[in-house]
């Protein structure tokens, strides 16, 4: 084996964590993909012989070149990163796809991950990179030209957000599968008070239908609202297959319609309530979804 090959070795043991790390600061999965891939190449371009920790190395790598992908959307003033849900993480529903379980490890669903696209680059490469990955400040402030202590200050801002902010979620999958499965009876039998009955008060609805022209991306807040969405919830439950799914580890559905993904519903399932629904139904995003993996 030369040099090179043991270095992409070295590279592919760490890639499963890079892509982990991508992927909670860009919402997006290509996006992760090319963070990773940019690592790579700053990883052939360098003198690491010196490196005793290169996962540590690449990890802090990847953070620097997400920063700068944040950073860039912002300078290009694209759409805000709050203007759309992040991409669902599919599994089957018995949850045997190992690759997806990695990569939304630690209860990174879909509602977390909106409260973090709402955080500024720095605040979100902090709070990731410590509380989410255990790097510490000593190794983050340079990242983002702070000091230790401006990048503790950071993270910890961030971290009252997402605390005040994103659920948390009940962390029996049982559990959340018994109340998801109650939700999606009560719309296909239309029945208001069942639905009402599985919804926390405080629930949140988000729905990504794509660009602006054909709808972009809704909420609606406090269970009232949500219910007022029952004859929605009882077209996608009567008109399409549903098929359960583990989206982003948390118990999901996906409605499929002639073997193409129609929806992705996303549940935040909380003290035995639903307290969020995330629904992805962008067509251009959900044509890139691999049902195969549904089937485990």
């Amino acid at each position: 084996m030369n040099e090179r090959e043991f270095l992409a070795d070295r590279f592919e043991a760490h890639r499963g964590h890079l892509k982990a790390v991508a992927y909670r600061m860009l919402g997006s999965l290509a996006e992760a993909d090319d963070a990773v891939q940019e690592a790579w190449l700053r990883l052939n371009r360098s003198d690491v012989g010196g490196v005793e920790n290169l996962g540590g190395w690449l990890t802090t790598v990847v953070g620097r070149v997400c920063l700068d992908m944040l950073r860039s959307r912002t300078a290009r003033r694209e759409e805000p990163l709050d203007g759309r849900l992040p991409d669902p993480v599919l599994g089957p529903a018995h949850g045997t796809d190992p690759e997806g379980q990695a990569l939304v490890a630690d209860s990174v669903g879909l509602a977390l991950l909106v409260v973090l696209q709402s955080l500024g680059p720095a605040e979100r490469l902090a709070f990731v990179l410590h509380d989410m990955f255990a790097v510490p400040f000593e190794q983050i402030a340079p990242i983002i030209d702070r000091s230790p202590t401006a990048a503790r200050q950071l993270a910890s801002r961030a971290r009252r957000r997402v605390r005040g902010t994103a659920p948390v979620p009940d962390p029996d999958l049982a559990r959340q599968r018994r109340v998801v499965d109650a939700f999606l009876a009560a719309a296909r039998d239309g029945d208001f008070d069942a639905l009402v009955a599985v919804l926390h008060p405080d629930v949140v609805l988000r729905a990504d239908r794509g660009a602006p022209a054909e709808g972009g991306l809704t909420e609606f807040r406090g269970r009232d609202a949500v219910a007022g969405q029952a004859a929605t919830f009882h077209r996608f439950a009567t008109a399409y297959s549903v098929r359960p799914a583990l989206v982003n580890g948390a118990a999901g559905l996906v409605s499929v319609a002639g073997g193409r993904p129609m929806s992705v519903l996303s549940f935040t399932v909380a003290g035995g309530r639903i307290a969020a629904i995330d629904i992805l139904a962008d067509p251009d995003r959900l044509r890139r979804l691999d049902l195969t993996v549904l089937d485990g």
